[in-house]
């Protein structure tokens, strides 16, 4: 799965040849169909893998972040920003286009980019010290702005707009000096 990740973050999915792919990674078109199915299951392997691995990433940060909010979307959003992320996260924008561009076989990606990131929020509610439906609507808020945040950095590459408008929300959001939220 990393060689067909690493080529569909280069090379991108809207016109994905299975051939190409195959002759690239040194395997076969029939390989391919007969691990994913599908070009379309392909597809959405490629978008589940990469949404698992940064939901991975997003425990791990909060874990380290001690149950503090806005320094684990500090520290999420500096790792989503990182240069080294960009073809990764232009692949993710991509699926969700191709999804609602109502592309055969990838119905299950309009959810998916949304409903794992809120359950695992609401599973972590305890430790952030709110109800889990506040859990939920702030996942919903936080990863709105961090996608469009990240949305306007790949598009315009002003990391210093967009990192400056980030602190500027979480600042106003999380005040250091505010008590946790209910």
């Amino acid at each position: 799965m990393g060689e067909v990740l690493q080529y569909a973050q280069v090379h991108g999915l809207g016109d994905l040849s299975l051939r190409a792919l195959a002759a690239a990674i040194g395997s076969s078109h029939r390989m391919l169909i007969y691990h994913f199915g599908s070009k379309d299951g392909l597809l959405a392997a490629v978008v589940a893998r990469v949404e698992a691995d940064q939901r991975e990433v997003t425990v791990a940060i909060a874990r380290s972040s001690g149950g503090d909010a806005a320094m684990t979307m500090r520290r999420l959003w500096a790792d989503l920003a990182d240069p080294a992320r960009h073809e990764a996260e232009r692949l993710f924008f991509e699926t969700v286009v191709l999804s609602l561009r109502g592309r055969p076989g990838t119905e299950a990606l309009r959810a998916g980019p949304v409903q794992p990131w809120l359950d695992l929020v609401r599973d972590a509610a305890d430790d952030l010290a709110v109800s889990p439906q506040v859990a939920g609507l702030d996942a919903r808020v936080g990863m709105a702005l961090v996608r469009g945040l990240l949305l306007d950095l790949l598009a315009t590459g002003d990391r210093d707009g967009v990192d400056a408008a980030i602190e500027h929300f979480l600042t106003r959001w999380w005040p250091a000096e505010a008590p946790p939220r209910p």
